[in-house]
């Protein structure tokens, strides 16, 4: 298997209540399901929640970076609340970028589009595509690395 195409295990988008609005698996080996899924992003956003509650610093915004021994977990939470998280390679360049471009291509294809509703799940063949797109040129730069 090609290092770069494991760089990115799985997209999670999580709205400012805790609830899973998208997920997208990259090919991870330990598949979650539904159940799984659903879990995980609750107890990221549970998570995030009490980091920002413990921090001994003022105006701490929670979790940017959780660093395991086989994957790393970054994080970016939106003014509104809206976190976005994918779990990668331990030492994956550019995942603070990438995230910038996701929650980009989600205000673009996901809030602009009249036939969404806030907080519901994300199914917009415009932003899975546009998704799809970045995922694979970040898979094609880190061939360079």
């Amino acid at each position: 298997m090609n290092m770069a195409l494991a760089a990115i295990y799985s997209l999670f988008i999580i709205n400012k209540s805790g609830g899973l609005i998208y997920y997208k698996d990259y090919g991870s080996a330990g598949r979650m399901d539904t159940n799984d899924s659903l879990r995980l992003a609750s107890l990221w956003h549970s998570m995030h929640a009490i980091s920002q509650q413990l921090s001994p610093t003022h105006g701490c915004t929670g979790i940017d970076l959780l660093q395991a021994h086989n994957f790393d977990l970054h994080c970016f939470q939106s003014l509104t609340g809206t976190k976005f998280f994918v779990v990668c390679e331990t030492g994956a360049p550019n995942m603070e970028i990438l995230l910038k471009v996701i929650y980009e291509l989600y205000t673009d294809f996901v809030l602009k589009n009249p036939f969404y509703e806030m907080e519901m799940p994300i199914r917009c063949e415009l932003f899975d595509l546009n998704l799809s797109q970045v995922i694979q040129k970040d898979r094609v730069a880190l061939l360079g690395r």
